[in-house]
C-alpha cells in the first residue's frame, strides 16, 4: 500500500509541473476579426434604428464607434495575415536535401 501511495504522489507532482508549462489557450485573430464585424454589423443597424428614431446625437456617437471599430477590424486582419504567414512558415520545410 505504501508503494501504491508513493506512485500516486510522484505522478500528481510531475503531472502538476507538466499542466503548469502547457501554453495558455490563446484567441487567434481570426477569432477577433469574427467578433470586429459583428459589432460593426451590430452598430450599423443601431445607427439605422437611431436615425428611424429621429435621434441625430446617436446617430453621430454611433457612426464614430463604427468608425472606431473599422479600424480595429483593420487591425485584427493584418494581425490575423501575420498570424498565417507565421504558421505558413512554420510548417513548409526550409532545406530540403536529396
Amino acid at each position: 500500500m505504501k508503494l501504491h501511495a508513493l506512485a500516486v504522489a510522484a505522478l500528481v507532482a510531475f503531472g502538476g509541473t507538466a499542466l503548469a508549462q502547457t501554453p495558455a489557450p490563446s484567441t487567434s485573430a481570426k477569432d477577433a476579426v469574427k467578433a470586429d464585424k459583428a459589432q460593426i454589423k451590430k452598430d450599423k443597424e443601431q445607427v439605422k434604428a437611431d436615425r428611424k428614431a429621429g435621434n441625430k446625437d446617436a446617430v453621430v456617437a454611433d457612426k464614430q464607434k463604427v468608425k472606431s471599430d473599422k479600424e480595429k477590424l483593420k487591425a485584427d486582419q493584418k494581425a490575423a495575415k501575420q498570424e498565417r504567414k507565421a504558421e505558413k512558415a512554420a510548417s513548409t520545410p526550409t532545406a530540403t536535401t536529396k
